[in-house]
């Protein structure tokens, strides 16, 4: 993810707390909503919670995090798409909400027309991981073994139409592997498949495999980002192995509904944009593995759109069925 410079120029936290509320003496002057379209406690409401922490000191009123799970998450983002555009409803989007732009035949709103990015917040690469024993460990290795046995790979997620699911299909695209893919229920049953010798491989975000590749239980093939993540340095990325451009993180960023004033949404951009420089956040994130940064509204609005493009083509190349 490419992120803008930050806002501060270089000042401390605390000259932004200072600074950013004096921009807004009229927004907001009551609570702020964000909408999570997933339920309390999954990787999303964490995350949403750990930033309207900051940004409501920024902004001088609460930010209260509105669970509307449901659907695959298209609920939530309903609910959010219908919402009033006067910066009193923030969506808390993660990548899932362009992935069922792909994977829905009909919804009762436009996952790209009816939003407006504000900012990217953050974002966490995904691995391929093996058992240790497996035949290849690097990405080229991985190629050569499927060149020697045609058909025979395969790789878990944790269901069809997953953002794991997805982000699989398109790297045996890019790599020219043929992988047949394996859906679980969740990321348990899809690493007890692996460590067990019921499937290849597993597809999965960096956070929950960190403590398995360290122990050594299980190694990472090949990394999803388009540079190496700190947390496991040693592991190259699609990158690397000579596909130029591949880049495929698991993200997060905040949205709102589509029609917003242009000053709003720029206004709301620097408080999320200071909020994401609070060194706590900074250091509880960093610890999960994600790579914290804000970027501008019109880029992140345009990632919106081009990221539904892209796993539209993922779907019909692979065959995948919408719902």
């Amino acid at each position: 993810m490419t992120f803008r410079k930050s806002i501060l120029g270089g000042l401390t936290v605390a000259l932004a707390f200072a600074t950013v509320p004096a921009m807004g003496q009229q927004w907001p002057e009551r609570p702020v909503n964000m909408v999570v379209a997933y339920g309390a406690g999954g990787g999303t409401d964490t995350l949403a919670r750990i930033v309207a922490d900051p940004l409501s000191r920024i902004v001088g009123q609460p930010v209260v995090v509105e669970n509307r799970p449901g659907a695959g998450g298209t609920i939530g983002a309903d609910a959010a798409a219908k919402a009033a555009p006067d910066g009193y409803t923030l969506y808390m989007m993660a990548n899932g909400h362009t992935v069922a732009g792909a994977m829905y035949a009909s919804l009762p709103y436009d996952p790209v027309g009816d939003f407006q990015g504000i900012s990217e917040v953050a974002a966490m690469p995904l691995v391929v991981v093996a058992r240790p024993d497996f035949e290849a460990d690097t990405l080229e290795e991985l190629i050569a073994l499927a060149a020697e046995r045609p058909g025979e790979l395969n790789f878990a997620s944790v269901g069809v139409g997953s953002s794991q699911h997805f982000a699989g299909e398109l790297l045996a695209e890019t790599a020219g592997i043929d992988m047949m893919h394996i859906p679980y229920q969740g990321t348990p049953e899809a690493l007890a498949a692996v460590l067990s010798g019921e499937v290849d491989m597993l597809v999965e975000v960096l956070a929950p495999m960190l403590g398995q590749i360290s122990s050594g239980d299980i190694k990472a093939i090949v990394a999803t980002s388009a540079e190496r993540h700190p947390k496991i340095a040693d592991v190259a990325t699609v990158v690397e192995a000579g596909f130029e451009g591949f880049d495929v993180s698991t993200w997060y960023g905040i949205a709102v509904p589509s029609g917003m004033d242009a000053g709003l949404a720029e206004e709301i951009n620097a408080a999320v944009s200071a909020a994401l420089e609070d060194e706590a956040l900074i250091n509880q994130l960093g610890e999960s593995g994600y790579i914290v940064g804000a970027s501008e509204p019109e880029a992140f609005t345009a990632k919106i759109g081009s990221e539904v493009e892209r796993w539209t083509a993922v779907r019909v190349s692979a065959g995948i069925d919408q719902i």
